[in-house]
């Protein structure tokens, strides 16, 4: 719901000019190239795909490395019980509804795109490191999915949120991602250096979005397309386009507690009841043990798979290295704002600790879950030759259609993943416009209703013109280009939070404390609303006071006017005097 104070406020009011029009404009161009001119606007972000990919992909998983030990060190270190607030605050969402946010926010329709398709495509057909069809092939698989999707996109998404709230929530700094840098560049933050850090994690964040609402509409249209025989088709993905983000820019009018909070619970409860039905109606012992198995696989190898830079692999190890891993670990960065800025501001109030192990242990053990159900189920029924990896050669999103249809009620249950997908959808992009009007209003907690909307408008936009100018390949290509120079950004951000905490922890004489002291406020900038409202407040008390001068004017010159022209009469007689 709008709220009264939103309809009061003018949205030059609300918006950080330099930001939102900067952001704006070179959003919207992209849009224009892709529709004026498709394949150009594909060949093009397709070389540059190639460029980054080549010259820089030692960088992403360097950063990766760099990312997993800065967290393991924030949770076990000197600042682990760091509270993200006041010292004596306490979180604003119950632990469930926490840990249901961030999963739905994090990545929701890439485990419906992905869950089947990539462990299927890695033991069939492209795999990392074996011969394909074989037992070797089958456990690399899942290796490589757990490594794709477990504890390093977290890690990502965690430097940024830490450093969000940290400095949002305990030192009153906005909700901006300059905010990150004040340690390290001072009031410069506020100025042109400030901007253009903003305005590369919203057009970051935008292409990383907006190729997740790609995959979730591909697949919608493979869905539809296996259940409906509905053509699969870029006019008809358009279309689901236009319709979901409608019903996306509802929920986004309804506020981050209502339509976000609900539509997260709902998912949660909608995939849980998926994956509980693949488990039971598919080899469910066979499934229980590969869990525990590919957990196992995965721990024991993080360090030799971290580490992966593909040099005795050849070239076409390196292709796959490019195609699969650097793809991701670009993809996560590209998504790294939004998902940092959600889960900071669903986080206020507890400690770095919890933080920490929350945001990387449950999601990544959920994934764990999703991956083995889905994908070990995908890699069981290929073997009995089910053809769901020639499914997923045709179009990587049928392949979950292709699990299901090997299960009983397949028809129900593949409208039941259509809604899932839509569900995901509508909770990305009402999140992620959600998330790129904060940063572009400032750090506004509650932006304007009409950006709200245009921003939710935008990513459909931007999602359409990814697809017209070359489907998925396309989308890929979107978020490694972006992804690089957020990656720079992050790698600074670890610097910087590490900073801010030495300041403020740093030994000081007794009865002195260093640094910036912990500010008492339910939202990182209240001070900042509440200094607007106070100047509006003062300039109607200013238009009031001008109103009773005006009246007291008036009042003097009857007064003055009274001894000449009023009738005074006798008190008793009441006639008047002589």
């Amino acid at each position: 719901m709008t709220s009264a104070t939103d309809e009061k406020r003018s949205i030059r009011e609300t918006i950080h000019p330099p930001v939102f029009v900067a952001s704006a404009v070179l959003i919207l161009a992209f849009v224009v190239f892709a529709v004026v001119a498709p394949e150009t606007a594909g060949d093009t972000l397709g070389a540059v795909q190639g460029w980054i990919t080549d010259t820089f992909g030692w960088l992403f998983i360097l950063a990766v490395v760099l990312f997993l030990g800065f967290c393991a060190w924030m949770a076990l270190g000197r600042y682990a019980k760091v509270r993200l607030g006041p010292d004596d605050s306490t979180p604003d969402y119950s632990t469930l509804s926490w840990f249901a946010m961030l999963f739905a926010a994090g990545m929701g329709i890439g485990l419906m795109y992905w869950g089947v398709a990539e462990p299927v495509m890695f033991y069939a057909s492209d795999p990392p490191r074996f011969e394909p069809g074989t037992t070797e092939a089958a456990r690399d698989a899942m290796l490589h999915a757990f490594h794709h999707w477990g504890f390093s996109p977290w890690a990502i998404y965690a430097v940024i949120g830490l450093g969000l709230a940290y400095f949002g929530f305990r030192h009153d700094q906005p909700l901006a991602i300059r905010s990150l840098f004040r340690p390290l560049l001072g009031d410069r933050v506020e100025g042109a250096l400030g901007n253009l850090i903003d305005v590369t994690a919203v057009v970051g964040t935008m292409f990383g979005v907006a190729t997740s609402l790609g995959l979730g509409v591909a697949q919608v249209n493979a869905g539809l397309n296996r259940v409906f025989d509905i053509e699969m088709s870029v006019g008809v993905q358009l279309v689901l386009i236009a319709i979901i983000t409608a019903v996306a820019t509802v929920s986004v009018l309804s506020g981050l507690d209502k339509g976000i909070q609900r539509l997260s619970q709902f998912n949660i409860v909608l995939a849980a009841l998926l994956m509980g039905f693949v488990l039971l109606a598919g080899p469910t012992l066979f499934l229980v043990g590969a869990f525990v198995q590919n957990t196992g696989a995965y721990l024991g190898g993080m360090a030799e798979l971290l580490s992966r830079m593909g040099v005795y692999a050849g070239q076409e190890g390196q292709d796959w290295l490019g195609g699969w891993t650097i793809f991701y670990w670009a993809w996560w960065v590209s998504w790294s704002p939004f998902v940092g800025m959600f889960i900071a501001r669903i986080s206020r109030g507890r400690t770095i600790r919890e933080f920490i192990l929350g945001v990387l242990l449950v999601p990544s053990v959920v994934s764990f879950a999703w991956f083995t159900v889905f994908g070990n189920a995908g890699i069981f029924f290929e073997e009995q030759g089910a053809g769901i990896d020639e499914l997923a050669a045709e179009d990587s999103s049928l392949a979950l259609f292709g699990l299901l249809e090997q299960l009983p009620l397949s028809g129900i249950v593949s409208v039941l993943a259509v809604l899932l997908v839509v569900t995901f959808f509508v909770t990305s992009s009402d999140s992620g416009s959600f998330v790129i009007d904060i940063l572009t209003s400032g750090g506004d907690p509650d932006p304007h209703p009409v950006t709200r909307v245009f921003w939710a408008v935008t990513e459909g936009l931007v999602a359409a013109g990814l697809l017209l100018a070359g489907g998925l390949g396309a989308l890929q290509a979107g978020a490694v280009s972006t992804g690089l120079p957020f990656t720079i950004v992050l790698v600074l951000a670890t610097w910087s939070i590490a900073r801010g905490l030495k300041q403020e922890f740093a030994v000081a004489p007794a009865g002195q404390r260093t640094g910036l002291p912990p500010v008492h406020m339910r939202d990182a900038t209240d001070r900042e609303r509440t200094f607007r409202r106070r100047e509006q407040e003062l300039s109607q008390l200013r238009d009031e006071v001008t109103v009773r001068e005006r009246e007291l004017d008036v009042l003097a010159r009857e007064i003055d006017l009274q001894p000449e022209d009023v009738d005074v009469r006798d008190e008793r007689s009441g006639q008047p005097r002589e």
